[in-house]
């Protein structure tokens, strides 16, 4: 597997475990229905997405993106302490919002930075990203 393409796969990776790793975090934090309803339906497709990026990687015997214990943690303990005083749907959508766009500049960036990847892998970081976009959209309409 080239290089360039193992990195944007694994970027792709990690940034859908985190994504759904943080739509868990927050699941537990509502019971509005229509917001359980789109995060559920988000981590589908985080999942899928994650999915296409393993089955590359796998197919040409690279390697797989490994998360960290302590990157979860972390993560897991901001979601905590954001919704410590304040569960809002509001609230919720506004962190799910910066999630997404640290997420698009991290896809970004790792296309920018291995630009010998190929069409394959630049599309699945591309599918991720306007994904992203789209979720940042709907999440807007409860700011």
């Amino acid at each position: 597997m080239k290089h360039d393409d193992a990195k944007i796969l694994q970027e792709v990776q990690k940034n859908t475990e985190m994504s759904m790793t943080a739509i868990d975090t927050i699941l537990d934090k509502t019971e509005d229905d229509e917001l359980i309803l789109q995060l559920s339906r988000q981590s589908l497709r985080y999942s899928k997405i994650h999915n296409k990026a393993l089955d590359q990687i796998l197919r040409n015997e690279g390697e797989v993106y490994r998360g960290n214990q302590f990157a979860d943690m972390r993560l897991k303990g901001s979601i905590h302490v954001g919704t410590a005083f304040n569960v809002s749907r509001q609230h919720l959508a506004e962190m799910l919002i910066r999630g997404s766009s640290r997420g698009i500049t991290s896809i970004w960036k790792a296309m920018n930075h291995n630009q010998l990847a190929t069409s394959e892998a630049v599309e699945l970081a591309q599918e991720l990203v306007d994904f992203e976009q789209e979720n940042i959209e709907r999440l807007r309409e409860w700011l």
